[in-house]
């Protein structure tokens, strides 16, 4: 058995080191060297394989236009205040219930003050009447950055925060800012005509504006939303704020901004209210509740005293 052990362990001894042949586990110098410079070699090439393949892909990506949007769905529809379960819930009389909604609207639109677009190397008056839109030239950098139209917070007059500071939960009659979602060289396109529209929301097409139209969801809740007003320019998404051109190219860009107030609804009731635009391109999905529409569910509770 010692012996055994013994010529054991000189097997894997001079497996490790055969100083009788020089081999470092069972290569020679020169074998390990030919191995060595095979790999080397052999993933050299699969680097440079794979480098110019994504040069070769960069080659065909432009850093101001989408190669593809063959799959781009139309804009979604969002609003501010955003909340969970898209449910605004609060009591009228009680600060403490809404505070989070109006300071989400207040940081949200201190983009939109006078003070933030007074730079006229970035920003220019487009009016303060809708109009078609503004073409600024192709998706490149080759006339540096696209100017931005100034859009007035004023526009949206009671829910601008400057007349009414609590947009008015405090009175039971809150608002909601709503926004159509980026989408790079996107032209939104006004319905074609009055047919193209629900009857009760035709008094709101007009020539150059998307135009956006609340109601209750649910038939059940007809009636108990009884006054529900639009403040902006054009009560609606004017054309001239489009297209957008990017990040890189419209660093500025803000998009034009639509107020939504609910002046008189039923109280301590659970409503479901809808928000839809309507376009000759905006289409709506079941499998995505944001594009092109929302719904919101509020509830208006009043504390007893």
């Amino acid at each position: 058995m010692p012996a055994a052990t013994k010529d054991s362990d000189g097997g894997w001894k001079k497996f490790i080191w055969n100083s009788e042949k020089n081999e470092f586990l069972g290569r020679t110098g020169g074998s390990w060297a030919k191995i060595l410079l095979f790999y080397v070699i052999f993933y050299g090439c699969l680097a440079g394989i794979f480098i110019g393949t994504i040069q070769a892909l960069l080659l065909t990506i432009s850093d101001f236009k989408p190669t593809y949007q063959d799959r781009v769905a139309p804009p979604g529809l969002s609003h501010t205040p955003r909340s969970e379960k898209s449910e605004l819930s609060f009591t009228m009389n009680d600060p403490t219930t809404y505070q989070k909604y109006i300071k989400g609207m207040r940081e949200f639109l201190e983009l939109y003050n006078d003070d933030k677009q007074e730079d006229k190397m970035k920003y220019e008056d487009c009016g303060d009447t809708p109009k078609d839109n503004i073409d600024r030239g192709e998706l490149d950098n080759s006339q540096g950055t696209k100017m931005a139209c100034i859009f007035r917070r004023a526009w949206l007059d009671k829910c601008s925060g400057l007349i009414d500071t609590d947009f008015g939960f405090s009175q039971g009659k809150p608002c909601l800012i709503v926004k159509l979602n980026r989408i790079v060289s996107f032209r939104p396109r006004p319905p074609k005509s009055n047919d193209s529209v629900p009857e009760e929301a035709r008094s709101k097409v007009q020539p150059y504006v998307i135009p956006i139209y609340c109601t209750n969801k649910k038939e059940e809740d007809a009636g108990k939303v009884r006054g529900v007003e639009y403040y902006g320019l054009g009560e609606g998404f004017p054309l001239q704020y489009y297209p957008y051109y990017g990040k890189q190219l419209h660093p500025q860009y803000l998009q034009p901004l639509v107020a939504v107030q609910f002046t008189n609804v039923t109280l301590n009731t659970d409503l479901r209210i809808e928000c839809k635009v309507y376009g000759q391109n905006i289409k709506y999905s079941e499998k995505d509740r944001y594009q092109g529409r929302f719904d919101v569910k509020i509830k208006i509770a009043i504390k007893e005293s």
